[in-house]
C-alpha cells in the first residue's frame, strides 16, 4: 500500500500538468503560426493586431464568471464550467483545423471571417480558465499548484515544438536579377497549417481526458494534507472570502471541528502578492512578446527562433524548480522581480533601437539577447508559481483572485502595447537580406 503512494501522486502530477496544459494552449498556437497563415489570409500582416483585439474581447468570460461569482455564491459548479470550457476548446479546434482559410466578403472587403470568428471564441475559452482551471486546483494539495503551473508552461512551449518541426519562417538569402542585391526567399513549411491545427485538437483531447482523470482520482481530496472546509463550515468566512462557491471536497470528521476564526484575504500581504502578480503578467504575456520580433530579429531568424523556444522551456523549469526550492520571504520576491524588470527593460530598449540594436552581427549581441529572454521568463516564470503556492495558501477566493489578476494584468500590457506597435508604429523592423546598419 505505502509503495503505491509515489506512484499515485506521480500520476496525479501528470494529470495536473496535462490539465493545465490545456489551459492557454489555444491561444500560443494562433501566435506561433500566425508566419504560416498570414501568407494565406487576406487580413495579411495586420493579423497580429486582430487577434490581439479577439483576445482581448475574450476577457468578457472571466468578467462573466467573477461577477457569477459575487453575486450569485455557489451557483456555479467549477467542474462543469470546465468540461463546458473544455469541450469548446475541442469543438471550436476542430472547426479551425476545416474551415481556417474560408474568407468572406464583410463590407465590401474579403475577411478570414471563419478564423477570425473561431479564434475569439478560443480566447474566450482561454481567458476562462484562468478563474475556473485555477481555482479548481484548490482542492489539491499545495504542491500540485506548482505542477499546474508547469503545465501552463507546456501550453507555450509544446506548440513552439511543434512549428519548429513545421519549420515557420525559415527563409534564404537568394541573388537578385538586378546587381549585387539578395532577395528574401521563404521555404515551404514541413505542413501545412491545417496538420498543424489538427494537433492542437489532439493537445486539447489530452488536456480534456486528463481533467476527467483527475475528477475521479483518489488524491483529489488532498492525500496527506488535511481535508479542505466544506461551504457549510465556512459560514463564518464567508465575508473574508466572498468568491468561495462551496465546491470544495467535504469529510465527516470537519464538520466537528470548530471553524478556525476569519482570517481577512485583503491584507497588506496578498494585496503586495497580487500586485506583484499582476505587473508579471503584463510583462511576460504583454508588453514584451509583442516586442520579441523587434529585439530579436536584427541579430536573424535563428537568434528569434532561440529566443522563442528556450525562454518557453525556461518557463516549465521554472516552475520545476519552485517544486523544491519555494522562496516564501516578500522581499526575495521583491528581488526576483527587480532582476526580472532588468533583463525585461534590457529587452525593452532593444526593441526600440531596432533594426540597429548593440552588437548586431556580432555572436556576443545573440548570445545576449537569447540569455536575457531566457533569465527574464525564468524569473518571472518562478516568481508566478511562488505566489500561486502561497495564495493557495488563503483559501479558494484567493485563486479565484490569483486567475482574475493573470488575466487583467496580461489584458493591460497587450492593450498598452497595442498603439505602440500597430497604431503609433514606434518600434521599426529591417528588411530581410539587405544591410539595414550601414557602417
Amino acid at each position: 500500500m505505502a509503495a503505491s503512494m509515489p506512484s499515485q501522486a506521480l500520476v496525479t502530477h501528470v494529470l495536473v500538468a496535462l490539465f493545465g496544459m490545456g489551459s492557454w494552449v489555444s491561444v500560443n498556437s494562433l501566435w506561433v503560426e500566425l508566419p504560416v497563415v498570414v501568407k494565406r489570409l487576406p487580413e495579411g500582416w495586420n493579423l497580429p493586431a486582430y487577434l490581439s483585439v479577439l483576445i482581448a474581447l475574450g476577457n468578457v468570460g472571466p468578467v462573466a464568471v467573477t461577477l457569477t461569482h459575487r453575486l450569485a455564491p455557489g451557483r456555479l459548479q467549477e467542474r462543469w464550467l470546465i468540461h463546458a470550457i473544455q469541450t469548446l476548446g475541442i469543438v471550436v479546434a476542430l472547426f479551425l483545423a476545416l474551415f481556417w482559410d474560408r474568407t468572406a466578403v464583410v463590407a465590401g472587403e474579403e475577411h478570414s471571417l471563419a478564423y477570425l470568428v473561431l479564434a475569439f471564441l478560443l480566447a474566450l475559452a482561454c481567458c476562462t480558465s484562468n478563474v475556473t482551471f485555477l481555482p479548481f486546483m484548490y482542492q489539491f494539495p499545495q504542491v500540485f499548484i506548482r505542477t499546474f503551473f508547469i503545465g501552463q508552461g507546456l501550453s507555450a512551449l509544446l506548440p513552439c515544438v511543434a512549428a519548429l518541426g513545421q519549420g515557420v519562417g525559415q527563409l534564404e538569402c537568394r541573388n537578385g536579377t538586378h546587381g549585387n542585391t539578395s532577395e528574401p526567399h521563404y521555404l515551404e513549411e514541413n505542413f501545412p497549417a491545417t496538420t498543424y491545427f489538427w494537433l492542437l485538437l489532439a493537445l486539447l483531447g489530452v488536456s480534456a481526458l486528463a481533467f476527467l482523470g483527475l475528477v475521479g482520482w483518489p488524491s483529489r481530496a488532498g492525500g496527506a494534507e488535511e481535508p479542505r472546509r466544506s461551504s457549510k463550515d465556512s459560514v463564518e468566512t464567508e465575508e473574508s472570502f466572498p468568491l468561495q462557491d462551496g465546491s470544495t471536497p467535504t469529510s465527516e470528521s470537519s464538520t466537528e471541528i470548530a471553524a478556525p476564526k476569519a482570517t481577512p484575504f485583503w491584507t497588506g500581504r496578498n494585496v503586495y502578492l497580487l500586485g506583484l502578480l499582476g505587473v508579471s503578467n503584463a510583462l511576460t504575456n504583454g508588453v514584451l512578446p509583442s516586442v520579441q520580433s523587434y529585439s530579436c530579429l536584427p541579430y536573424g531568424s535563428l537568434t528569434y527562433h532561440l529566443s522563442v523556444v528556450l525562454s518557453n522551456i525556461a518557463n516549465p523549469v521554472a516552475c520545476f524548480i519552485a517544486m523544491f526550492l519555494l522562496c516564501r520571504s516578500l522581499l526575495g520576491l521583491a528581488i526576483i522581480s527587480a532582476f526580472g524588470g532588468i533583463f525585461g527593460a534590457y529587452l525593452l530598449a532593444l526593441a526600440a533601437l531596432s533594426p540597429c540594436p548593440p552588437l548586431v552581427g556580432s555572436p556576443v549581441g545573440v548570445a545576449l539577447v537569447v540569455l536575457a529572454w531566457i533569465l527574464f521568463m525564468g524569473l518571472f516564470s518562478y516568481l508566478k508559481v511562488v505566489i500561486g503556492s502561497l495564495l493557495h495558501d488563503s483559501g479558494h477566493a484567493a485563486l479565484v483572485w490569483c486567475g482574475g489578476v493573470i488575466q487583467a494584468g496580461s489584458l493591460v500590457g497587450a492593450l498598452l502595447m497595442f498603439p505602440l506597435t500597430s497604431v503609433y508604429h514606434l518600434f521599426q523592423s529591417g528588411q530581410d537580406c539587405a544591410e539595414n546598419c550601414p557602417a
